[in-house]
């Protein structure tokens, strides 16, 4: 299958996985934002996502979507890896018009897993699969309590600057992850190539942003309104 065996096709999975991957978290920002206004509200959604068949199977395709993405990252650095040759041990500079981000995704990616897995454990650890395990207070706090596990997590500071780091490298990658994607797809052409590499950084900044503006409220005031 041409998605397997060519690089242009593997390209093409690491860009829809990635897209997928860019508009669910866009969901999960927005919905994060309610935390900022209502504690009631916030908890309400979390109950409502919780170890609930549709929330369960959505996880499941979210994880898959990340796997892929991840193991087709590994694939095609390797295989740049590899076609280099001897040419990899080459003393080259760092060409002019080569992005910062463009040339350390592998190394951004691997925060960002290693950010992930944190994530998963402070959250969906404590909170659905305590559900789905029938034990509602595994983190200390019920596992609907979604709020209190936001204000625990980033109240404390090492935690916080941890998810900042996670935030900058999230960043960084989004925002070359996003134009390249459209580029493999054939969506730039000569009049939005510029465009879309605007869209991509000005769209990657408000999503990190709005990720960052609820660690720093909870870092530095906790659960005050």
């Amino acid at each position: 299958m041409w998605l397997c065996d060519s690089s242009i096709g593997r390209k093409v999975v690491m860009s829809l996985t990635g897209l997928a991957l860019i508009l669910f978290l866009t969901f999960h920002a927005s919905m994060n934002l309610v935390a900022l206004f209502s504690a009631e509200g916030y908890n309400m959604i979390c109950e409502f996502l919780g170890a609930n068949w549709y929330a369960v199977a959505a996880t499941l395709g979210l994880a898959a979507l990340a796997v892929i993405h991840i193991l087709y990252a590994f694939w095609l650095t390797m295989q740049n890896y590899r076609a280099r040759g001897k040419d990899r041990y080459d003393v080259t500079d760092k060409p002019a018009k080569v992005e910062w981000a463009s040339q350390n995704m592998l190394a951004l990616g691997v925060v960002i897993v290693l950010g992930l897995l944190l994530h998963l454990f402070n959250f969906w650890y404590n909170m659905m699969f305590a559900e789905l395990l029938e034990q509602p207070k595994m983190g200390g706090l019920h596992a609907t309590d979604g709020y209190g596990y936001i204000a625990q997590t980033f109240g404390n500071p090492v935690y916080a600057v941890l998810y900042i780091i996670w935030l900058g490298a999230l960043w960084f990658h989004l925002t070359h992850g996003f134009w390249s994607a459209v580029q493999t797809l054939g969506w730039n052409g000569k009049v939005w190539f510029c465009r879309w590499h605007v869209i991509s950084m000005v769209y990657s900044t408000v999503l990190v942003l709005m990720f960052l503006v609820v660690v720093l409220k909870f870092a530095l005031c906790g659960s005050c309104c």
